[in-house]
């Protein structure tokens, strides 16, 4: 086995080349250009989604759930994109040109948004404070408002999955203080740093590597492993180009191992690879199919987890609205869509204190080098959603309460507004924001740690296709809310005033999803086996040798 690891290695190695131009890798020193485009990225789309649900409501005067569902469907639909903003970049463009051409889409987008507000032509006329019903928009203005939306969608769609991952490139994954680097790790800032990015190009996409395993192992399913010295009827190849790690064999989903078995038929050529990839795959493929698979049950219940940030940022201005958000006894009001700043700057916070106090704390008692396990810092998150949502309907049961016994004046076609101070909505925003910096930072780690380096761009496309199905999995869940409940005894959950409805009620509903998703991402975690460093595969293949 020794023999036949080393002639591998050789083979590997008679086909590197000394003409590939050196990498001049500039890691921390690009730092600001990827981090100002990221920034300026989500101050963007973020800031006008969260504007968006009340420009939508006042200005286009639509419905609350109608704007809430519009809303949570284009973030959904936004997040989805990166999937193929991921494949296009790793196999045709490259990160740089789909980063550079989808900032100038974004930029295009919010322009065309800011243009309907600009222009009276593009929004419904003005609805009159004391006005019941109002005029909403057209065909032709729907239409342009729609297609900003469809801007921002292709912006996103190329700067998330791929801003992350161009930042990697930057540091050199050889070098300790390269690889340190990754752990820690507007248009005109981005193009700033044109001269001095590291270009990776691209290299194939990893989808069609993905799809092959999967065909060849169904058309060899019939086929039997060896039970015994299964690695040495197991076709063992790695490209000399390959940029991916070598990964020890795994003994979960051994269905897939069969797409690796050689047999008479199968042909190679005098370079070592497969002459038809379509009829034999290398272990090197299966296990980084089994990367993928084995993360899919954890993506799930994160999918599941991040429902209650969806809240934040739409169910919650409806309920900032209908709330005193005045500032002691001025008459400055916080605007209702500015709440979620709350959110932002808990995360803001306490990340640092995190990763510069608790993390060395708790290296000192569990030996990790991130203090606790990535699985053990989501799921610390997804336990303080529940408490999110507890907090919340607390909070919503108060505020509506205060509405009935003590208003203070009227939101126009909403309904009273309640003497509750604004500020008894931090709390809940706190708690969401601590349970982002533990799940979805934890989440981010996890997929660009256990994936292999060629899936990079698919990690984080696959971060926000999970955020896709919360907000489309929010969208069911109130439509379904809203019209089962519209006839029931306690009355309509979701209505357009919600001092006539039992938010509080919903807010539960959804504690109690997350108490479930709780015990399955426990059971997904015990379940799990995270990936291997490349010298344990070594180590693994002598061990079976001896």
């Amino acid at each position: 086995m020794e023999t036949i690891e080393k002639e591998s290695m050789e083979n590997n190695e008679k086909h590197e080349t000394d003409d590939d131009p050196k990498i001049n890798y500039r890691g921390w020193k690009v730092m600001p250009f990827i981090i100002g485009n990221e920034t300026f990225e989500k101050l963007g789309a973020i800031g006008t989604l969260a504007n968006l649900l009340v420009y939508l409501t006042t200005v286009f005067n639509l419905k609350n759930i109608t704007a809430t569902n519009i809303i949570n469907i284009f973030s959904g639909s936004t997040n989805f994109a990166t999937l193929l903003g991921a494949f296009f970049s790793d196999t045709y463009f490259g990160r740089y040109k789909t980063l550079g051409f989808c900032t100038v889409t974004s930029f295009l987008g919010l322009l065309v948004i800011q243009l309907t507000a600009v222009f009276k032509n593009l929004h419904p006329p003005h609805c009159g404070k004391e006005s019941s019903t109002c005029k909403g928009p057209t065909v032709g203005q729907m239409a342009f408002l729609l297609a900003g939306f469809g801007l921002l969608l292709v912006g996103a769609a190329g700067v998330r999955p791929c801003n992350l991952a161009f930042g990697a490139d930057q540091f050199n994954p050889n070098t300790d203080s390269g690889k340190k680097g990754n752990q820690q790790f507007s248009s005109i800032v981005f193009f700033m740093g044109a001269k001095v990015y590291v270009k990776v190009q691209p290299s194939g996409s990893p989808i069609t590597s993905i799809v092959q395993v999967i065909v060849v192992a169904f058309k060899k399913r019939r086929l039997k492993l060896p039970s015994e010295h299964h690695l040495l009827s197991l076709f063992d190849y790695v490209s000399p180009k390959c940029i991916n790690t070598k990964l020890p064999y795994t003994y979960q989903f051994r269905v897939l191992d069969k797409a690796a078995i050689m047999t008479p038929q199968d042909k190679i050529k005098p370079d070592g690879s497969a002459t038809d990839p379509w009829n034999l795959c290398s272990i090197q493929q299966v296990e980084e199919v089994k990367c993928l698979v084995r993360v899919l049950p954890i993506w799930f219940s994160a999918v599941l987890y991040h429902i209650v940030i969806v809240q934040m940022h739409t169910i919650l201005v409806f309920q900032a609205l209908q709330s005193d958000r005045r500032i002691g006894h001025s008459n400055f009001k916080i605007p209702g869509a500015s709440y979620y700043v709350f959110l932002m700057l808990t995360m803001t916070l306490w990340l640092p204190i995190y990763d510069r106090i608790l993390v060395p704390f708790l290296r000192r008692f569990t030996g990790r080098e991130g203090g606790i396990t990535i699985l053990q810092r989501m799921g610390i998150g997804i336990f303080l959603s529940i408490l999110t949502m507890l907090v919340s309907a607390v909070v919503e049961g108060h505020r509506r309460n205060l509405a009935l016994t003590k208003p203070i004046g009227i939101q126009p076609r909403k309904g009273a507004i309640s003497s509750m101070s604004g500020l008894w909505l931090i709390p809940q925003l706190t708690l969401a924001g601590l349970a982002e910096t533990f799940t979805a930072v934890g989440q981010i780690e996890l997929y660009y740690k256990q994936f292999p380096e060629n899936m990079r761009s698919i990690a984080g496309s696959l971060f926000y296709c999970g955020m896709a199905g919360s907000s489309y999995l929010s969208t069911f869940f109130i439509s379904i809310v809203h019209n089962v409940t519209d006839k029931s005894a306690t009355g309509n959950w979701l209505p357009e005033d919600l001092n006539k409805g039992r938010l509080d009620y919903f807010y539960y509903m959804i504690a109690t999803l997350e108490v479930m998703n709780l015990g399955y991402f426990i059971l997904c975690s015990r379940w799990y086996r995270y990936k291997k460093l490349a010298a344990v595969a070594l180590v693994m293949h002598e061990m079976k040798v001896e």
